[in-house]
């Protein structure tokens, strides 16, 4: 299908838009709207939160009657099923527009094509395809949730160079700099949930929240405690509504605690993220140490790397960034991606993909 210059224009337009919603769309998809008309935008908008109206409703409302007979470029698929908020494919027929230009199919099993199909039933010419990787990098764990079941898994390391993640002792902070901090508080805002290991608790007591950047909302936090050895008093508790999950069955005061054990006792991961997934968690970041680090990427888990480095030396004695079983071959040993490379302050930044 062959796009016009002014199709990929407007389509950009839109992408950027929805990108506004980067932070605090969750469970649903970062999706822009812009409407055209005669070569003229006469509305656009975002899906802002969850609940509140769809970009394709926003832009309506923006244009009004100038709507009818425009052209609709979106980011996603209009939905076509009744959920917190009607069908856009009913406001946009009901609208006059005569045309609908979007970027990727929705992998939501209750649109899938459907909104599509009504549109051109009611005789609005549909397009799709424009634009479609920039759409998927926007919504990747969306996508992820939807086609697969679980989230798209980031996991975050701070290391030094020698990629170390802490002294033996489990002193870690800090490790980086305010820059490289301040740049992974941008991940966390963007994640719908923020997982550590019940080792990492102890040692650390992080809060798991969004401190460094502006932030609407605060991630669901989430703790992989084995065998409950988080202390009642521990930061990442505070409030309330932290999500644990374990092998065994007790209690622990401001946790929603799941028992989920494997066999061997220990908790079963591909359940925590089976699990994260119908609570509609979309993007999952890992801070956790090398024993759930490792654990996650032997249950090919993770989806990307994002490595923190500092200009310093730990040593062989300080501990690593993965607990991961010892290679005989480097044939056997896992290939990366690099898919962002900068520098941050006097840090440096890695964005890696597995292969």
């Amino acid at each position: 299908m062959t796009f016009s210059a002014a199709d990929q224009e407007y389509m950009v337009r839109a992408l950027r838009l929805a990108a506004q919603g980067l932070n605090t769309t969750t469970p649903n998809p970062r999706v822009g709207c812009v409407l055209v008309k005669d070569g003229v935008v006469v509305g656009e908008g975002w899906h802002e939160r969850a609940g509140e109206p769809h970009a394709e409703i926003n832009a309506l409302r923006r244009a009004g009657d100038a709507a009818r007979g425009a052209i609709a470029y979106v980011t996603l698929e209009p939905c076509s099923h009744h959920g917190r908020t009607p069908p856009c494919t009913e406001a946009l027929v009901e609208a006059g527009i005569v045309r609908v230009v979007a970027a990727m199919r929705d992998p939501n099993p209750l649109v899938a094509g459907e909104g599509f199909a009504q549109l051109m039933l009611a005789g609005v010419d549909v397009e799709s395809g424009l634009m479609e990787d920039d759409a998927r990098k926007l919504n990747v764990g969306f996508v992820s949730r939807m086609t697969r079941g679980r989230p798209w898994i980031r996991l975050k390391v701070a290391a030094s160079l020698d990629g170390k993640t802490a002294l033996m002792n489990g002193r870690s902070q800090w490790i980086t700099g305010p820059e490289a901090r301040r740049h992974a508080h941008g991940w966390r805002a963007r994640s719908c949930a923020i997982m550590t290991g019940s080792g990492t608790v102890v040692d650390d007591d992080p809060s798991l929240t969004v401190r460094e950047v502006p932030c609407a909302r605060q991630p669901l936090r989430v703790i992989v405690d084995g065998r409950l050895q988080t202390p009642p008093m521990a930061k990442v508790l505070a409030g309330g509504g932290t999500l644990v999950f374990s092998a065994m069955d007790g209690t622990l005061p401001g946790a929603d605690l799941v028992v989920m054990p494997t066999s061997s006792g220990k908790v079963d991961l591909l359940g925590v993220v089976s699990e994260l997934a119908r609570r509609g968690i979309n993007e999952l970041l890992v801070e956790g140490g090398a024993r759930l680090n490792g654990a996650l990427m032997r249950a090919g888990l993770v989806d990307e790397l994002l490595i923190y480095q500092a200009p310093m030396l730990l040593g062989d004695q300080a501990r690593g960034m993965f607990d991961l079983p010892e290679l005989v071959d480097l044939e056997q040993a896992r290939r990366l991606e690099v898919v962002e490379r900068r520098a941050l302050g006097p840090d440096i930044f890695l964005r890696a993909r597995f292969r």
